[in-house]
């Protein structure tokens, strides 16, 4: 049964990074369903030279995209990706109960705005203290084989949360 939460709003890079590990669905378990901005969408659409993503955005039918109220807010904040922009942006005109964003500098610009955050970690030890997962461990290190950059003190942090060091 999804979490209480009932507004979600992701963007990319936790949809490609859960996408990777096979988790995606987690998301689903988790929120029900996903809201994104169009610039997500086309993201993850471009998939990069290892097309990660696409096919399983494709069928994921609880992930929907929600055009921005103002595409121009967006523009706002040009110190991130058009992506990030416009996740904080459609969090903010849907006044989502969660956001969920992985990069550091977005996820500032969120917080300063009153936004409550997630990220892909933060998704994996949700599914493990609701017993959707027994261990996070080997899947963060799947993460970090696979290319996904994750500072040890942050993999540290969430290993002790999650009990497993």
């Amino acid at each position: 049964m999804p979490d209480r939460v009932r507004v979600v709003v992701s963007n990319t890079t936790p949809i490609i990074t859960l996408s990777l590990i096979g988790k995606l669905h987690l998301m689903k378990d988790l929120y029900g369903e996903i809201l994104i901005p169009p610039a997500v969408y086309a993201e993850i659409l471009v998939g990069g030279t290892r097309r990660i993503g696409i096919a399983e955005l494709q069928a994921a039918e609880w992930i929907r995209v929600q055009p921005l109220v103002d595409a121009r807010r967006a523009l706002l904040l040009p110190d991130l990706d058009l992506g990030e922009a416009e996740a904080i942006t459609l969090a903010m005109d849907v006044n989502a109960d969660l956001l969920v964003i992985d990069e550091r500098l977005g996820r500032r610009h969120a917080q300063r705005v009153g936004l409550l955050l997630t990220g892909s970690l933060g998704i994996l030890l949700k599914a493990k203290e609701l017993g959707k997962l027994s261990q996070i461990g080997p899947l963060i290190e799947d993460l970090r084989a696979k290319g996904i950059r994750l500072s040890d003190g942050l993999v540290k942090q969430a290993l002790t949360l999650a009990n497993e060091r």
